[in-house]
């Protein structure tokens, strides 16, 4: 169990329906890239130079064909937050890839629809990635949502920074 107290079983809060949180099978990488698209319209539109509606960080069809390869080869097994209308959100760790990486996992990915935040899937989804387990991960510097919530499970800016596509500028989160 992790910070927040979550066991992948189900959860209510005052926001929404309840929510589930469980492993993610291949059957929802189709819905996985729809939530990756749209959180990712929600989250980082504001932030890109590009025409979103052309921008391939944006593009559904880039995203499903990701989803798919990522679960045909086995390179992540993220969990899912399902309420009454569908996946919420999905989070991911995995090994760090670097032999002399700062930890032993890195948090690759948690994203949360619009609709479901300040609902705890957040929180339910970095538990069942991560649980209390030392880590990294890189956030946006322009999200002070996702920053401030990290912060909250003990995760630190190292100093070190980044760039990555569309985003600009990212930190490295350690704890």
């Amino acid at each position: 169990m992790g910070r927040g107290g979550y066991a992948p079983e189900m959860h209510a809060t005052g926001n929404t329906a309840p929510f589930r949180i469980r492993p993610a099978s291949s059957a929802d990488a189709d819905d996985i890239a729809a939530v990756h698209t749209t959180s990712w319209r929600e989250t980082y539109g504001s932030m890109v130079d590009d025409d979103v509606a052309t921008s391939r960080w944006f593009d559904l069809g880039r995203r499903t064909e990701m989803w798919r390869a990522n679960f045909a080869d086995g390179t992540y097994t993220p969990h899912v937050a399902v309420d009454e209308r569908g996946i919420v959100g999905f989070g991911a760790a995995r090994p760090a890839p670097e032999p002399d990486a700062v930890r032993p996992e890195e948090l690759t990915m948690l994203y949360v629809l619009a609709r479901a935040h300040g609902t705890g899937a957040g929180q339910a989804l970095l538990d069942a990635a991560l649980a209390d387990r030392p880590a990294y991960l890189w956030v946006a510097a322009d999200n002070p949502r996702a920053r401030a919530f990290y912060r909250r499970n003990g995760f630190e800016h190292d100093g070190v920074e980044s760039t990555f596509g569309p985003v600009g500028v990212t930190h490295r989160l350690v704890r």
